[in-house]
């Protein structure tokens, strides 16, 4: 589901859901939006949110408000950014950033509609009973990235296949990372490829990863579905090519 499909589904949910569950919101209803990286890294994801409610006849201000938290990559901060907002009474709790972010909401309310995203099988994470009749008070979207871990690794592997070793860097405040590099290792054993995992979780942590990675001989860098990662995309781009690191 692209970007903007999932942000006009938001909207429909926060206009749509009976209103019995929203009886007691105020004129005007106010969305929460979490996101578990920081302010400067969400702004375009912020920007299309806007953008997506505004093609739905919703505009910032007027007829609907969002009040935006962010956890600065800490993710022991969501729960208490979201019970904030369940405290007060938002319309719909919207959850970005992954199955943590789900979680937390889930835990958080369960009466309040919540509209997540993942990279994972929301299922098998525990978010919804079942893709056809989620139940409950979540829905969401995903794009099963983490899913996709071996066959990134394959692609990685195609197109450098004298590079080894390869190294894995992961969030390991993201238990969803765990899956995927288990993925992506049983992928390098069956393709005789070595590897190694290199973490990090804050924007200071890169350039020490990226040392590190080189002094283990890395020839390569496959890096793992995180939003945090996402968000520092840039970064991770000019550190893997000052390296001379093909990376996926």
């Amino acid at each position: 589901m692209k970007r903007r499909d999932f942000i006009a589904f938001a909207s429909a949910v926060a206009a749509g859901w009976p209103l019995a569950g929203r009886a007691q919101q105020p004129a005007m209803p106010v969305i929460g939006f979490v996101r578990i990286t920081t302010p400067q890294d969400s702004v375009p994801f912020l920007s299309a949110f806007r953008d997506g409610l505004a093609e739905s006849g919703y505009i910032e201000g007027q007829n609907v408000a969002i009040e935006a938290r962010f956890a600065f990559n800490q993710v022991d901060q969501l729960p208490s950014l979201m019970a904030e907002l369940v405290s007060m009474r938002v319309a719909v709790l919207v959850a970005t950033g992954g199955t943590i972010s789900g979680r937390a909401a889930k835990a958080a309310t369960s009466t309040i509609p919540i509209v997540f995203t993942t990279g994972d099988d929301p299922v098998k994470v525990g978010l919804v009973a079942s893709l056809n009749k989620p139940g409950g008070n979540l829905t969401g979207a995903s794009i099963f990235t983490n899913r996709l871990g071996s066959k990134r690794f394959a692609l990685l592997h195609e197109m450098v296949p004298s590079a080894s070793p390869i190294a894995i860097l992961i969030n390991p405040t993201n238990s969803d990372t765990e899956d995927e590099a288990k993925d992506v290792q049983e992928a390098a054993r069956s393709l005789g490829v070595r590897v190694f995992v290199v973490s990090a979780d804050k924007a200071d942590d890169l350039d020490g990863a990226f040392a590190r990675l080189k002094q283990q001989g890395a020839r390569a860098l496959f890096v793992a579905g995180d939003t945090f990662f996402t968000g520092q995309r840039s970064q991770i781009s000019i550190l893997a090519a000052r390296h001379g690191l093909p990376t996926s």
